[in-house]
């Protein structure tokens, strides 16, 4: 994180005197605030500061001046119509100006918990929105007019902070506004109905003065991390203090701290629209709300973890009308996909798709299930939870208290005259037999399986109690994939790595490779990295690899006996992917 040091400066006019809008303490400020360089400037005229600060010519200055004679407008004015000044410019001179500091809004994320101790009507009344707290706990707000005193002074008495004044661009702080107006009226009118006790379920809830902010809270928590393409959202408590994170891209980002005094009413909302127990804070418990953002229909997975901090909730977010990916846009390389497409154009066998949790394994057998459905075929798939709908498919859901399991809804599937079988995972012996037996009765099985990588698989199946000669005879493919972070096109660098180097990491390729490394900027929120591709090996079973399968044999010789026959692991398929430019090799690293 970026930090600046504000040093005292004498005083050079009443605006920079004023407390609120004082930046007098040596403090380190976060990345995106920007210190003035004097303690204020208030007698001078506003183009002598973008003249000082270079932001525009002396020559372009006196023309502006001289036009504004003419025509009655600022000289600021005029050299911002004219484009000889930008608007981001133009603020950081009234910052300078008035001695405080700056805030670029594209790169300090505001505070939820700061931004929602305002309503949206004073925001847009003042324009001027919190984004957080100093170091000595004044409330930072951001405004396109930070030397309106007055809006200050009213929002210390609605907030009941002392406040701090920031210069931001009219244009960001209408954007944090916007955001902040659109999220909470789309996810708070957005609750739906639902009658069946395991559909998700939420209850009305008649907002009081004292809940009202808590709601406000969660209501912006949970949609920001939809707009921000979040996975998940952990609320994880710190001693007196809330942490929120987000996993976005298959990572955890800190995005804000829930205070304590809204801790309380924050975990009692959240377990109120997923109706679980307010009262039981002891054993973890699970629930499930359905949300439509924008349009969207959300189904929202709630998980509450008793821990000796306190109550932390971790909100699982599925977007059930995701854009489905072709089987052509899963990034695989042209052998693998050849590979894998030949298998599931097969009239019967078993596919299974291996790798952790949130490794992509659904998205790659719905693509599957994409490429083969058509009207001469009957597809039925059960899942836990179903994550897309999809038309010409009879999907099933997994139901634990009426009894439908992955192994009962899977018998019952084989009496509807199936011709491609899905299920969402092997969980089970039982669930693993009776996959692998529909296999062999002419059936298309398609379904996943937790293990590191594609060889493992099969051992697995023969530790799940399944006999290897039976695996061996119905299992035709398996896919096992990680996700990696995608480099962001915007702000990627090349650099060269040694082949030294590339050794000490496992790649003994022998030369040296020209490649991207991740940079950081506005638009991939400083990280370096914008979305998600998938690393892939594709093993087939080949006659000598079923016969292995037959004999018990470890995994790793599997692996090797198909690294042989041409298959490509993951840590090579990523290795291809870093020298085509679109991630890197600290990535790859990282996921294989």
């Amino acid at each position: 994180m970026s930090s600046y040091t504000t040093e005292p400066h004498s005083d050079n006019g009443a605006a920079a005197n004023d407390p609120r809008l004082d930046t007098s303490a040596a403090v380190a400020l976060p990345a995106g605030i920007t210190p003035p360089r004097s303690a204020g400037r208030s007698a001078a005229a506003l183009v002598e500061v973008l003249v000082e600060l270079g932001f525009t010519s002396r020559a372009q200055a006196d023309s502006a001046i001289e036009e504004g004679h003419r025509s009655g407008l600022a000289p600021e004015r005029v050299l911002r119509d004219s484009d000889a000044v930008s608007a981001d410019q133009l603020t950081r001179a009234v910052a300078e100006r008035l001695g405080t500091d700056f805030v670029d809004l594209s790169i300090y994320k505001p505070d939820l918990g700061a931004s929602d101790s305002v309503s949206v009507e004073t925001a847009k009344r003042y324009q001027a929105v919190p984004v957080g707290f100093d170091e000595s706990g004044r409330l930072l707000i951001a405004m396109a007019n930070p030397a309106n005193v007055i809006a200050l002074d009213d929002l210390r008495l609605v907030t009941g902070h002392e406040v701090r004044a920031l210069a931001a661009t009219a244009d960001d702080v209408a954007a944090v506004i916007a955001r902040m107006s659109r999220l909470d009226e789309a996810v708070a009118s957005a609750l739906e109905d639902q009658e069946d006790e395991d559909e998700p379920v939420v209850i009305e809830i008649r907002e009081s003065a004292d809940d009202a902010p808590a709601i406000r809270l969660v209501n912006s928590i949970v949609a920001q991390a939809i707009g921000d393409g979040a996975s998940d959202v952990h609320l994880e408590p710190q001693g007196t203090d809330m942490r929120v994170r987000f996993r976005i891209d298959g990572v955890l980002s800190e995005r804000t701290t829930i205070p304590r005094r809204m801790v309380a009413g924050v975990i009692s909302r959240v377990k109120i629209m997923g109706n679980l127990d307010i009262a039981e804070r002891r054993v973890p418990q699970d629930g499930r709300v359905g949300l439509r953002i924008e349009k969207r229909p959300i189904d929202v997975r709630i998980v509450t973890m008793p821990s000796v901090h306190g109550e932390g909730i971790v909100m699982r977010l599925l977007t059930k009308d995701h854009g489905l990916l072709g089987l052509d846009n899963l990034g695989m390389r042209p052998v693998p996909y050849e590979r894998f497409e030949r298998s599931i154009r097969q009239p019967y066998g078993a596919i299974l798709v291996t790798g952790p949790t949130g490794s992509g394994k659904t998205t790659t057998l719905y693509a599957a299930l994409n490429t083969v459905n058509d009207v001469g075929r009957n597809i039925i798939t059960i899942e836990d939870p179903v994550e897309y709908q999809l038309a010409g498919i009879t999907q099933l859901q997994v139901h634990p208290r009426a009894g439908l399991s992955f192994a009962t809804g899977l018998r019952s599937m084989l009496r509807a005259d199936p011709d491609v079988i899905m299920v969402g995972e092997i969980r089970d012996s039982d669930t693993a037999r009776i996959a692998v037996e529909a296999a062999l009765t002419g059936h298309l099985v398609l379904s996943t399986l937790h293990t590191n990588d594609a060889a493992s698989a099969v051992t697995r199946l023969t530790e799940m109690g399944v006999e290897p000669f039976l695996t061996a005879s119905a299992l035709d493919c398996v896919v096992a994939q990680r996700l990696a972070r995608a480099l962001c096109v915007h702000c990627k660098r090349p650099r060269v790595l040694s082949a030294d180097y590339l050794e000490k990491v496992g790649y003994a390729v022998g030369v040296d490779l020209e490649v991207y490394e991740a940079h950081g900027c506005s638009r991939c929120a400083q990280s370096g990295y914008r979305g998600r591709l998938g690393l892939y090996e594709v093993m087939d079973l080949s006659e000598e690899i079923r016969r292995m399968c037959i004999e018990r044999t470890s995994s790793t010789e599997i692996r090797d006996k198909a690294v042989e026959q041409g298959m490509r692991v993951l840590r090579n398929d990523g290795l291809e992917k870093v020298r085509l430019g679109v991630t890197s090799l600290e990535e790859v690293t990282r996921v294989t």
